[in-house]
C-alpha cells in the first residue's frame, strides 16, 4: 500500500513548478520552509474531571501577499507535516483566486466523535488561548475544517475578543450569521466545486444535466455539492462516509439519505440503496468523480480502477501527484483542489472584508461575486495548461507560485 507523505508531495510540486517559471533557488528556498510554526501544548479538564494534554498546532506558510488564511481541523490521525502541507496548499489557493491572503493551517490531534460538545467548547477555547499570539484580522484568520464548524469558529472568535476586551468578528471567518458571518457561507465551497464541474463538462463537450456522479464523503463539501450537482440536473448514484457508501445506480433520494444521516449520523442503511464500500465508490463507471474526504485516497494502488472521465478534487491533495500523472496521461480531466475547493476561501475572503467594513451583502450578491471570481481562475488556468501542455493541477501551480514569488521579489528581504 502506497505511503502518502503529504509535506515532500506538496515540495515535489513546488520544485516541478519553480524548475517552469525558472524562479532563482533563494526563492524557491523562502517558499519551501513555512513562515512561522507554533506548537502548543492543551492540557483540558474533561467531563469526569480528568486533565487530558493535547498536541496542536498552527502553521503560516507564507504572508507574502497579505495576512495569513486557513481551516482548523480536529482529527486523531493529524501531523505537523500534513498541517505544513495544508498551510503551503493554502497560499497557492489565495493566490489563484488571487484574494490578499498568504496560506495558513491549524490542527489539533483529538477525535471529537468521543468528546462531548463542552470537552470540544474547553479545547478550542484552550487553543485560541494558546496560538492567540499569532491570530488577528491583520495577522492570521482561521476558519472551519476537517470537524470544526461555525460553532467552534464562535468560540474561537468569542475567546479571542474577550481577551481583546471588545469584538472582533473579522477574527475568523465560517462564523454563524448572527454574530457576523457571511450569507452563502456554508456551501460556498460545494458550489465552487460544482462550477468548475459545470465548466469542465461544457469544455469537455459533455452534458452536466443528467450526468451521474459519486461523491466520495457527505460532509459539509459532499453533502452541500451533491444537493447543488441535484439541483443542475446531475445524477448522485453514491455517497460515502468514513463508514461506507451508498449507490443506486438510478440515481440516490438525497431527502432520503440526509434523513438517515440526522437519524443515525451516516449514510448507511438509507432505503433502496445497495451498500458498497469507499474503494468501491472510487471504481464506480460514472461521468464525474468527487473526492471530498481526507487526502491521498487515489493512488497509484488503485488510480487504474478509477474510471470517470472527470474526477473534481474537493478535499485537499486526495490524489497523489503520480497518481494524478497517470489520470492525465490517459486523458481524464481532474480539476485540481487549489482550484476546485477554493470556493471555500474566497467567501472567507467576502466575510471578512464585510466584517472590516461593517457590512452585509445580501446572498445573491455573494453568489454572484463567488461566481466570477471562480470562472475567471478556472479559464485562466484552462489557457496555461493548453499553452503549456501541462495539467491542469501544474497550470494551476504555475498561476499561483509566480503570483507569490512575484510578491516575494517586490517586498524585498528584510532586514
Amino acid at each position: 500500500m502506497e505511503v502518502v507523505d503529504q509535506w515532500e508531495n506538496a515540495l515535489r510540486d513546488l520544485r516541478e513548478v519553480a524548475a517552469l517559471l525558472e524562479l532563482p533557488e533563494e526563492t524557491v528556498a523562502v517558499l519551501s520552509n513555512p513562515r512561522r510554526i507554533l506548537s502548543v501544548s492543551l492540557p483540558v479538564r474533561m467531563d469526569d474531571g480528568e486533565v487530558r494534554v493535547f498536541e496542536g498546532y498552527r502553521v503560516q506558510h507564507s504572508l507574502d501577499r497579505g495576512p495569513a488564511k486557513g481551516g482548523l481541523r480536529y482529527h486523531p490521525d493529524v501531523s505537523l507535516d500534513e498541517v505544513k502541507a495544508l498551510a503551503m496548499l493554502m497560499t497557492w489557493k489565495c493566490a489563484l483566486v488571487k484574494i490578499p491572503f498568504g496560506g495558513a493551517k491549524g490542527a489539533v490531534v483529538c477525535d471529537p466523535d468521543r468528546m462531548s460538545e463542552a470537552e470540544i467548547e474547553r479545547l478550542t477555547r484552550r487553543y485560541t488561548a494558546e496560538v492567540g499570539i499569532i491570530l488577528g484580522p491583520e495577522k492570521d484568520i482561521p476558519a472551519p475544517d476537517v470537524n470544526t464548524n461555525p460553532r467552534v469558529m464562535a468560540w474561537i472568535m468569542d475567546t479571542y475578543s474577550m481577551n481583546m476586551g471588545y469584538s472582533v468578528p473579522e477574527v475568523v471567518t465560517g462564523k454563524p450569521p448572527e454574530i457576523g458571518g457571511s450569507e452563502g457561507r456554508f456551501d460556498a465551497t460545494a458550489r465552487g466545486v460544482v462550477t468548475t464541474i459545470r465548466e469542465a463538462c461544457r469544455v469537455q463537450n459533455r452534458a452536466f444535466a443528467g450526468s451521474t456522479m459519486a461523491i466520495q464523503g457527505a460532509g459539509n463539501v459532499g453533502g452541500n455539492a451533491a444537493k447543488l450537482a441535484a439541483d443542475l440536473g446531475s445524477s448522485v448514484v453514491a455517497l460515502s462516509d468514513v463508514n461506507g457508501a451508498v449507490y443506486n445506480p438510478r440515481g440516490l433520494n438525497l431527502w432520503a439519505v440526509a434523513a438517515r444521516v440526522l437519524k443515525t449520523g451516516s449514510v448507511l442503511g438509507t432505503p433502496g440503496c445497495e451498500e458498497i464500500s469507499n474503494a468501491e465508490l472510487l471504481a464506480l463507471d460514472v461521468d464525474i468523480l468527487v473526492p471530498a474526504a481526507l487526502g491521498g485516497t487515489i493512488t497509484m494502488d488503485n488510480v487504474n480502477e478509477v474510471k470517470a472521465p472527470i474526477v473534481a478534487e474537493a478535499a485537499n491533495a486526495p490524489i497523489t501527484p503520480d497518481a494524478e500523472k497517470a489520470l492525465f496521461e490517459r486523458g481524464t480531466f481532474v480539476i485540481p483542489d487549489i482550484l476546485c475547493n477554493a470556493g471555500g476561501v474566497t467567501v472567507s475572503y467576502f466575510e471578512w472584508v464585510q466584517n472590516i467594513q461593517s457590512l452585509l451583502w445580501k446572498e445573491e450578491d455573494v453568489y454572484k461575486r463567488l461566481e466570477e471570481v471562480m470562472l475567471t481562475a478556472f479559464y485562466r488556468v484552462l489557457d496555461i495548461g493548453s499553452r503549456r501542455g501541462v495539467n491542469l493541477r501544474v497550470a494551476s501551480m504555475v498561476l499561483a507560485v509566480d503570483r507569490v514569488a512575484k510578491a516575494i521579489k517586490a517586498r524585498g528581504l528584510f532586514p
